[in-house]
């Protein structure tokens, strides 16, 4: 089958939702080092930068999660009828508008300015991984759907690897961590206007791509969408257990990479003694590994399902298995390591947060092995439900930790994690599946849930 250019449409899409991710996670990370900042004197030699006494920084980290949750099924949902794109547009929009508006906001309205503003960037990022999906359910050939999903989902490390030193080094410097707030945001809304020239909902509404790639697009992942959208199906969705084991699988992840992507900056500050320059950047180095690992992990995921190695369902499994296991592992020996094993306690973390890229292959991607047609509701619903425990994990270190430099008190919170890890990919093992679910075809939908759904002129051409 002739696959068009070898760079073609589908990867500027990917790299586009990689660049939309990236600058996320970036506007969501930089906080995490930059309330270091915020909340301790003397560290940028510039007097004139402001600081503040606030003893509830945990509270302030997982205000982010508590908008998060909210609108990521409906952004699914909407995303399905009318294309992302627009939605993609005002999301960014006005993450990077609040992101430029934080020192602001801190100035005039203390902690509880920041927290509105958080809470607020929350509820408009919720649209991202949906629409993340929803992309992919349109744009990635089922033969490159590891390779270019993983691609995207480096985004998330690699928007943490540029905003952990990037605000460390700003906050430490005479422009302060105010700077830092100003140049992440900015670059959010230059994502807008470049996605706006090239981004696009489908390949049938691109106008560059060619016949060749379109094709082989719509050949290989199955189905062509009509004008007319079939009303989603979520009595089956809700009543299906693979979706539940992505569901249970990104709630253990959330958890387990919640703890470590909002206190890293504490543990090493207040355990391991670092300041806040070398501090962000060994903050950053665990997900520069996740960066680079996640490129390996997608090739191996295609290329296991490529040569009938092992099942789509069996390598989603494995890959799960992997990025879980594994964390959990190590979460739970660096409990123990001696604080002043700085080196030992870095090289733990690295192999924790890197190793964590396997689950890109298995359910972060599985979504649209199970229905590419509703990917993105799929995700919201998971991602959505699942980072209640993000709000959670934060908040429970304040619970646990009443010292900051009690290394004990740390690990039990590492314990916890890694439980959540644990026990989120033993149901993924019994449950999950990668076969194409039957409520993803409309015709069969309309038989089981008895919606009157015409179908198009395209679903007519496909059926014949």
């Amino acid at each position: 089958m002739h696959k068009g250019p070898i760079i073609g449409i589908r990867h500027v899409q990917t790299l586009l939702m990689f660049l939309l991710l990236s600058i996320g996670y970036s506007m969501r990370v930089n906080l995490s080092v930059g309330i270091v900042a915020m909340t301790t004197n003397d560290t940028s030699p510039n007097p004139d930068v402001p600081t503040y006494n606030w003893n509830n920084t945990g509270l302030v980290l997982s205000s982010f999660f508590m908008g998060y949750i909210t609108l990521q099924v409906l952004a699914g949902e909407l995303g399905k009828r009318y294309g992302v794109k627009w939605f993609l547009v005002i999301a960014m929009a006005v993450n990077s508008i609040g992101c430029i508006l934080t020192p602001a906001m801190a100035a005039w309205f203390g902690v509880y300015g920041v927290m509105a503003i958080r809470i607020l960037q929350g509820i408009f990022q919720g649209f991202f991984f949906p629409s993340v999906h929803n992309i992919l359910g349109k744009w990635a050939p089922k033969e490159e759907r590891s390779t270019l999903g993983n691609f995207i989902f480096t985004g998330v490390a690699f928007g943490t690897i540029i905003a952990m030193p990037i605000t460390g080094l700003i906050s430490a410097s005479w422009a302060g961590w105010p700077v830092a707030f100003y140049v992440f945001g900015a670059s959010g809304l230059v994502w807008c206007l470049v996605w706006l020239i090239l981004g696009s909902n489908n390949p049938e509404e691109h106008k560059y791509i060619t016949s060749a790639e379109k094709q082989y697009i719509q050949t290989s992942i199955g189905h062509i969408e009509g004008t007319v959208v079939p009303p989603t199906p979520w009595k089956a969705i809700f009543k299906s257990l693979p979706v539940w084991a992505i569901v249970i699988a990104n709630s253990g992840q959330n958890w387990g990479y919640a703890t470590l992507l909002t206190h890293i900056p504490n543990y090493l500050n207040h355990v391991a003694h670092q300041d806040i320059s070398k501090n962000s950047i060994m903050s950053a180095a665990p997900y520069l590994a996740l960066f680079i690992l996640g490129f390996m992990f997608g090739p191996i995921a295609d290329t296991l399902i490529a040569k009938k190695i092992l099942s789509p369902t069996n390598t989603r499994k494995l890959m799960n298995s992997i990025g879980a296991l594994c964390p959990a592992i190590v979460l739970t020996v660096l409990g123990f390591v001696p604080a002043e094993n700085v080196y030992l306690i870095e090289a733990l973390l690295i192999i924790t947060v890197g190793i964590n890229a396997a689950i890109w292959c298995g359910f972060q991607v599985n979504p649209v092995d199970l229905s590419p047609r509703y990917s993105g509701i799929l995700m919201g619903v998971s991602n959505g439900s699942s980072n209640i425990f993000s709000i959670i994990s934060p908040s429970m270190v304040d619970f646990v930790i009443s010292d900051l430099s009690d290394q004990k008190q740390w690990r039990v919170v590492f314990i916890i994690a890694a439980a959540a890890y644990t026990a989120s990919n033993i149901f993924y093992l019994i449950f999950a599946q990668a076969e194409l679910q039957w409520w993803d075809s409309p015709e069969k939908h309309q038989v089981e849930e008895g919606h009157n759904y015409l179908p198009t002129t395209r679903d007519e051409e496909k059926k014949s």
